[in-house]
């Protein structure tokens, strides 16, 4: 069972984001806030969901959240700041979306950059111990997934329906064949599919 809040009796929201490590594509990130008493036992982190019951659980935490939002940077973006800039971009737009002012924030990792001089607390594997950070983790992959989707159908050869932008042999066989797509971030490399990234 995961814990509503970190610090009780403030409005805290939890952040996390998806798509980091990926070739193509945005980083997309979220941010939730839930009501103090808050309990859900389906929440958990996203990758521990599979992606149906991901994407059943998105409008519920949309309709049961206090507020919520979610944010992109894209990637051109990306290679102008590099990816851990990116992340912490992606979390301070959709924290610069939510209508409700946080007073505290909790985020899945251990590096954050401070957001409007919020107090925040860093906590790996966050997004499997705290119910906003875990329901931040699904907004941020499905709404990252989909968007993933609807760009494979402009560039198949790239398998984005499976592989989302993740560096799998597929993927990286078809960009060593085709090139990269608009949609690559050019600051991350790509040699024999065979070899890892470096």
């Amino acid at each position: 069972m995961l814990l509503p809040t970190f610090q009780q009796g403030v409005m805290e929201a939890g952040c996390d984001e998806a798509g980091r490590g990926c070739l193509a594509g945005p980083v997309f990130a979220a941010a939730v806030i839930f009501p103090p008493d808050y309990c859900n036992v389906l929440l958990n982190d996203s990758k521990q969901l599979s992606e149906k019951k991901r994407m059943a659980l998105r409008p519920i935490i949309e309709k049961e959240a206090l507020d919520f939002a979610v944010a992109s940077v894209s990637a051109a973006e990306i290679d102008h700041i590099n990816i851990l800039n990116a992340s912490y971009l992606a979390m301070h737009r959709a924290l610069d979306q939510l209508k409700t002012k946080a007073a505290h924030i909790i985020v899945d990792g251990n590096r954050f950059r401070t957001y409007q001089n919020i107090p925040h607390q860093c906590i790996i594997k966050g997004d499997g111990k705290y119910l906003s950070i875990a329901a931040a983790s699904i907004l941020a992959k499905t709404y990252r997934d989909e968007y993933m989707h609807n760009l494979a159908n402009e560039f198949p050869h790239y398998d984005w329906l499976s592989n989302k932008g993740y560096p799998t042999i597929k993927h990286r066989t078809a960009i060593l064949q085709y090139g990269i797509s608009p949609h690559h971030r050019k600051s991350f490399r790509v040699t024999d599919p065979q070899l890892k990234l470096f």
